[in-house]
């Protein structure tokens, strides 16, 4: 990913969201592997469209949630995209389990914050911040709504 990525971005729309995932696609090679942290309803699977559009792999992109992981081949010679969803596992020995692909592929592991350290040397972990709506119904949010998006790089033993 390059690094004039890495920092804090202002995004106002869906299709905002898709373009910054595709600029880091274009610069994510075999082995990369990304963290996505966020709410529910915050832009990781639309981010994580543009990535695939930036890497050049077969869709559609959906969230990986009841599937836990799906593989997208590329169509341009590229690495595979693996997408994978760790909310319902309960630990990084479970993670493991998925015998993902890491070193042959680019990795996006939706929820993977406090597991992927175990299973990658390194990582890139982006976040995404939305406001939430009324106190009632937090879900109930313009799905344009403003994010931040944070990225940062993170390595075994520190930053």
């Amino acid at each position: 990913m390059p690094e004039h990525l890495l920092g804090r971005h202002e995004i106002s729309t869906s299709a905002a969201m898709e373009q910054l995932g595709m600029s880091m696609g274009r610069g994510l090679a075999a082995g990369d592997v990304v963290v996505l942290t966020g709410p529910l309803g915050a832009g990781k699977t639309t981010l994580t469209r543009g990535i695939a559009e930036g890497l050049g792999v077969r869709g559609p992109v959906q969230s990986p949630t009841f599937v836990i992981a799906r593989t997208h081949p590329s169509i341009v010679g590229g690495a595979p995209l693996v997408h994978a969803d760790a909310y319902r596992l309960g630990d990084a020995a479970e993670l493991e389990d998925l015998d993902l692909d890491l070193d042959g592929s680019v990795t996006i592991i939706e929820w993977g914050r406090g597991l992927v350290d175990q299973i990658a040397d390194a990582w890139w972990d982006i976040e995404i911040e939305r406001p939430i709506g009324e106190a009632d119904d937090p879900e109930n949010l313009d799905l344009d709504a403003p994010r931040t998006v944070v990225v940062t790089r993170h390595t075994q033993g520190g930053l």
